[in-house]
């Protein structure tokens, strides 16, 4: 079976995954002050199917949670995911959704993008 493994590489703003060595995947993140805000998931042609997305999403997120960072996920794949598994100690602020999201509506007014994954069961 192939060892896989999610790692940060902070020099460039990324969790990456690996399998057998090999760079698989990553998530893409910007810092900000107790923020960090994820905005691109992408895994390499060649590995998908293999469920490589989730695991990379799991480990990146796992290891956000514990930096005690409030997690902002733009990134469609990482927010779907926070929507729909539990991420032990995260705090989560979802982003407004855009006209796009909300079949062209405006989006919500007042506190938008509050709400953790409990909230919004």
């Amino acid at each position: 079976m192939p060892e896989t493994a999610v790692t940060l590489n902070e020099s460039e703003s990324r969790y990456e995954i690996s399998v057998d060595g090999a760079l698989a995947g990553f998530a893409e993140f910007q810092r900000r002050p107790g923020t960090i805000l994820f905005i691109h998931t992408e895994v390499d042609p060649a590995f998908q199917g293999q469920g490589l997305a989730s695991q990379l999403a799991a480990g990146a997120l796992a290891d956000a949670a514990a930096s005690g960072d409030t997690i902002v996920p733009y990134c469609p794949y990482i927010n779907r995911y926070l929507r729909t598994h539990e991420v032990p100690g995260a705090k989560v602020r979802f982003p407004a959704p855009t006209p796009e999201e909300t079949d062209g509506a405006s989006a919500p007014t007042g506190a938008a993008g509050t709400t953790t994954p409990k909230d919004s069961e």
